[in-house]
């Protein structure tokens, strides 16, 4: 049983886990994408792939990469209301803002050492990265996402990143799975595989400002 973020896991855990198949024809996987980070032991979940600091300990964590929180925007869209050039700049913008519950409307960045906070204004909300994207993409406004979420998008420059040199720390990725006692050979086969081919994987290898 594995288990995933589900637009990560839709991009880069479901070839790996078809490969693995391939490789392992006497195997199953039972492969589950949830954004909730769900419990290991109480959902019998041999390996799971998180973003983000793991919040339980004792479990065997293999890091794989990094993703970055990132500003976004079209290029007509910068082109017609200008590039922000500090964090400030944001309240005269329009912005597309996902859903999260009942939290500030707000992103939070750093500049030397110390956390800046943005108020924002948006214009739409959003539950749904893909909607968020589209919607930057087409020029509704400044989005933020994790770089996996618009790689291909920044690489094309369909997208242009704003902000760069004041993203907050690089968020984690890694593969956990609950301890080593849990590890049958077929679990640590997938690991292995797993951790080969995101380790290779060109979106988390990080960014440069």
């Amino acid at each position: 049983r594995v288990t995933a973020p589900v637009q990560f896991g839709r991009r880069h855990v479901a070839p790996l886990v078809t490969s693995f198949l391939d490789a392992f024809a006497d195997v199953q996987v039972e492969f589950i994408l949830n954004d909730r980070n769900l419990d290991l032991i109480d959902e019998r979940i041999d390996v799971a792939i998180r973003i983000g600091e793991p919040a339980v300990s004792g479990q065997v964590m293999h890091r794989v990469g990094e993703v970055r929180r990132v500003v976004v925007a079209s290029p007509a869209y910068l082109a017609r209301r200008g590039k922000p050039k500090v964090p400030g700049d944001l309240a005269d913008h329009d912005i597309v803002f996902g859903l999260r519950g009942a939290g500030a409307i707000e992103w939070r960045f750093a500049s030397k050492g110390r956390q800046v906070v943005a108020r924002l204004r948006p214009r739409l909300f959003a539950d749904d990265v893909e909607t968020i994207v589209s919607a930057a993409k087409a020029g509704r406004g400044l989005a933020r996402v994790l770089s996996y979420q618009v790689f291909d998008e920044l690489a094309s420059g369909t997208l242009i990143r704003v902000l760069p040199t004041f993203e907050p720390a690089a968020v984690p990725v890694h593969i956990l799975t609950p301890s080593a006692q849990h590890r049958t050979p077929k679990v640590r086969a997938f690991v292995d595989h797993a951790v080969e081919a995101l380790r290779g994987n060109k979106v988390l290898m990080g960014l440069r400002a």
